[in-house]
C-alpha cells in the first residue's frame, strides 16, 4: 500500500476536532439537533460531573438550580474552555477556581427579562387591587366590598440596573408608575447603591432583581425594611438569599411594610414547615417569574447561536465578569 504523500497528511491533520460537548442535568434535554456532526455532546449528573470535566470542551450547566460544577470544578485534570449556564444568576456555580480560570463563562441574558417585568407587574396590580384577598373570599363565599390602589401616579424601586431590573422599570413606566433603579455605580438612568436608604422612604413598591454576589447577599434585612414606609410592598425575583427571610417575616407580622411577595427562596423548594407558608400579606411562588411556555426551548436555540459563534472562534455576547458575578452593562 503507497504510504500517503504529506500533502494529504497535512490536510487531514488541518482538520479541527470536533469539540466535545457536556451537558449537565438534561431533564427533559435540550434540543441540540443542529449541533449534529459538530459536537460529542455528553451527559452527566452531580454523581458523574467531576470524572467527565476534564474530557470537555464545553459545558452546557442545563440544571441551573445544580451546585454541581461549584463542587467539582476544583477537582484535577484540564477543565472545559467555556461554560454556558441556562440561567440569569451564575451564583451557583462560580468558585475560587472558576473564576481564576481562564474558561469562559456565559449566561442566559435575553430569554427571561421580559417574562420577569410581566411577572412583576402582574404581582403589582394583584397587590394594588388586592387580588389574593378577592380569591380568598370567593372561596368562603363572602361579599365584602373594598378600595384598591391606584399604580398609576405611584412610585416603585428597582434593585438591580441589569437587563431584567431595566425591563422592570419599562414595563412598571408604562403602567405611570415613577421608577428609580439601583445599581453598584451610578450611570445615565441609575442611581448608585448609597442612594438606596434615601430612595426606600418613599417608595410605593421594591423590587428586588439585583445578582446575588458578595455584596448583596442579605441585603434586604430588618434595617432596609424599617426605612420602607408602613404602605410600601416588597417584591423579589432575584435570588433568595438577597434577603434575610426572618426579617422578612418580622416586617410583614409587625406590620413595618404591607406586603411583599417572593419568587426566590433561600432554601428550594420551600420546605412546607416554613413559617413563610403562613405569613400574612405574602404571595409565594414557585420560582416562577420567568418561566412561559417553550422557555426551554428558547434556551436550547439561544445556546446552539452560541455554540456556533464559539466553535467559530468568534466573540460569544453574554460574557459573565466572573468576578463580579455578572454580564457587566456598557450603556
Amino acid at each position: 500500500m503507497p504510504e500517503p504523500s504529506s500533502s494529504s497528511v497535512s490536510s487531514a491533520s488541518s482538520v479541527p476536532p470536533v469539540p466535545t460537548l457536556l451537558v449537565l442535568n438534561a431533564d427533559p434535554p435540550p434540543r441540540l439537533g443542529r449541533l449534529t456532526g459538530r459536537a460529542h455532546v455528553r451527559y452527566a449528573d452531580e454523581s458523574t460531573l467531576a470524572a467527565q470535566l476534564p474530557s470537555a470542551d464545553a459545558l452546557l450547566v442545563w440544571d441551573f438550580t445544580s451546585d454541581a460544577v461549584r463542587d467539582a470544578w476544583p477537582g484535577p485534570g484540564p477543565r472545559p474552555r467555556w461554560v454556558h449556564t441556562a440561567s440569569a444568576g451564575v451564583d451557583r456555580l462560580l468558585c475560587p477556581e472558576l473564576i481564576r480560570s481562564d474558561t469562559v463563562v456565559t449566561n442566559a441574558r435575553g430569554v427571561f427579562e421580559e417574562p420577569i417585568a410581566e411577572y412583576v407587574a402582574g404581582l403589582v396590580l394583584a397587590m394594588a387591587k388586592d387580588l389574593p384577598g378577592t380569591l380568598e373570599l370567593q372561596r368562603q363565599r363572602r361579599w365584602r366590598h373594598r378600595e384598591g390602589l391606584r399604580v398609576a401616579g405611584s412610585r416603585a424601586v428597582v434593585v438591580g440596573a441589569g437587563p431584567i431590573g431595566r425591563a422592570i422599570a419599562a414595563t412598571l413606566r408604562a403602567l405611570d408608575v415613577t421608577v428609580a433603579v439601583t445599581g453598584r455605580t451610578a450611570r445615565p438612568g441609575v442611581h448608585a447603591a448609597d442612594q438606596l436608604d434615601q430612595l426606600l422612604t418613599r417608595a410605593d413598591w421594591v423590587i428586588c432583581a439585583a445578582p446575588l454576589t458578595g455584596a448583596t447577599r442579605g441585603m434586604f434585612d430588618a434595617r432596609l425594611f424599617g426605612l420602607m414606609q408602613p404602605s410600601a410592598r416588597f417584591v423579589n425575583v432575584g435570588r433568595g438569599q438577597l434577603v434575610v427571610e426572618p426579617d422578612l417575616i418580622e416586617a410583614l407580622t409587625k406590620r413595618w411594610i404591607a406586603g411583599a411577595a417572593l419568587d426566590v427562596f433561600e432554601s428550594e423548594p420551600l420546605d412546607p414547615e416554613s413559617r413563610l407558608w403562613d405569613v400574612p400579606s405574602l404571595i409565594i411562588s414557585p420560582h416562577m417569574s420567568g418561566d412561559t411556555i417553550g422557555w426551554r426551548d428558547r434556551l436550547g436555540e439561544q445556546f446552539v447561536d452560541l455554540y456556533e459563534l464559539w466553535a467559530a472562534g468568534k466573540p460569544l455576547p453574554n460574557v459573565v465578569d466572573k468576578k463580579r458575578g455578572y454580564v457587566p452593562m456598557h450603556d
